[in-house]
């Protein structure tokens, strides 16, 4: 059992075939889906080490619990405490390697259109020497000359590269509820449960939009003060309600029958959510009153405890991450990659409802290939590729830079922390505001332009 997975595992590394486990046990993987997994622990690796380099009490644990740490700095080279090693300078140097790992690969598969050659053999497989190779990249990042000038230049690539990776999350998340809505309609032609099942779901988001609504009217507003939170409180409430018509009207019915409110809903939980995290970053407030300062429009912790705050920290952290993967996996698939051109509302003849929709293979079956003493694998691509190798790594690229952006808050690196992520600054806060305005945006021209092209949209 032991040789043959070790013989598996060797050919993974340092050959062309599939990585797969050595439990023979586990349900069967495709390729495609390996490969996939695969970068995806590249890109969490690098994004975790960035993570500890900008936190200070994992600098500070590394001190007390590493033996001779200061002497191994010194003999490094990485200044006293290994100062070069932590801080937002270090990780632009990291993220700069690992973005140009993503970007050659995406460069090197432009046009790749079967996995029988040579450069898909590289993608699929070689995984130890990629990994040496990303290794690489990301410590060539602290040999650069002029890292002044490079810090600032790669500082406004990054920006530029953010804001499009967030473009690609909010497309998605507009195709995501384009998907529920047809896929759960197409459902109520054979049952008519899946009437009361979108009748159910709608209610509950739109509860929840209204709920945090409410929620933020109450701690993130201030007769006296906070006249933006009144504002963009207003503002986005308001053109939720918007869309919601919209989407009901006749003149839209007429041209997408499935439109409903249920995109809507989505759309609307996600813009809340936003906000919520919009006026969560923004610095805080203070009036006076009865001649004490009194820092306003925050949601006031019940025990002032700073393990409370680490907690919501955590938390807030592990979603964003969450979304960032998402978005990387999800955007490369041959469904959603349509993500980023204009959404068609039409059912395919095989379309099934399911609960667990999006997690619908786009594949059919394939021929398997037993893995010696482990997980069979499921060859998917020997007629060709079944998602955009180029693109995937574009993506990956453009995560990249998100994750170095977000770790180093943006436009206010200088006394980044990470423990400080969800904490005020204004470069967050209109970040955050104005991807609320973009996402209905987007998803108010999902609904307008059959209305302009009609011909386009034609079954």
């Amino acid at each position: 059992m032991c040789e043959p997975c070790c013989l598996s595992q060797l050919a993974c590394c340092c050959g062309s075939a599939a990585c797969s486990l050595c439990c023979g046990c586990c349900p069967k993987i495709k390729q495609s889906t390996s490969t996939r997994f695969m970068y995806t622990l590249f890109f969490m690796l690098v994004t975790v080490t960035c993570v500890i380099m900008m936190s200070p009490t994992v600098e500070k644990a590394m001190q007390e619990h590493i033996p001779f740490y200061t002497e191994l700095c010194n003999k490094l080279n990485a200044g006293e405490n290994c100062s070069t090693l932590v801080g937002y300078s270090a990780v632009y140097k990291v993220c700069f390697g690992m973005a140009c790992f993503f970007f050659l690969f995406s460069v090197f598969t432009i046009r790749v259109r079967t996995s029988m050659g040579c450069r898909a053999a590289v993608h699929n497989g070689f995984w130890f020497f990629k990994f040496v190779a990303l290794l690489a990249c990301c410590a060539g990042g602290f040999f650069l000359p002029n890292q002044e000038t490079f810090l600032e230049v790669w500082r406004y690539v990054g920006a530029a590269g953010g804001f499009l990776f967030i473009i690609i999350q909010l497309m998605l998340l507009v195709q995501f509820a384009h998907r529920w809505n047809q896929n759960w309609s197409s459902g109520v032609k054979y049952n008519k449960t899946w009437y009361a099942a979108l009748a159910l779901v709608t209610l509950v988001l739109f509860s929840m939009a209204v709920g945090a609504l409410v929620f933020m009217i109450r701690f993130y507003t201030d007769p006296e003060a906070c006249f933006l939170n009144k504002l963009f409180l207003g503002v986005n409430g308001g053109l939720c309600f918007v869309v919601s018509l919209l989407a009901i009207s006749p003149c839209i019915q007429t041209f997408q029958p499935t439109s409903g409110l249920l995109q809507s809903a989505i759309i609307s939980v996600y813009v809340m959510y936003l906000t919520f995290s919009a006026l969560a970053s923004k610095p805080a407030e203070m009036v006076e009153r009865n001649g004490e300062n009194v820092t306003v429009c925050v949601f006031p912790y019940n025990s002032g405890e700073q393990s409370e705050s680490n907690i919501v920290t955590g938390i807030g952290t592990a979603i964003m991450f969450g979304c960032i993967l998402y978005s990387c996996l999800i955007s490369t698939t041959k469904r959603s990659s349509t993500a980023l051109q204009v959404y068609r509302n039409d059912f395919p003849e095989n379309e099934r409802a399911r609960c667990c929709f999006c997690c619908v293979d786009d594949t059919e079956d394939y021929d398997d290939e037993k893995t010696a003493g482990g997980q069979n694998v499921k060859y998917d691509e020997k007629e060709g590729t079944i998602y955009s190798y180029c693109y995937f790594h574009f993506v990956f690229f453009l995560g990249s830079l998100y994750v170095m952006m977000t770790v180093t808050n943006w436009f206010h690196y200088e006394n980044a922390k990470i423990e400080r992520l969800l904490e005020g600054s204004w470069s967050v806060f209109w970040i955050k505001m104005a991807s609320c305005w973009v996402c209905l945006l987007l998803y108010t021209w999902t609904l307008l332009v059959p209305m302009f092209f009609p011909k386009r949209f034609q079954a």
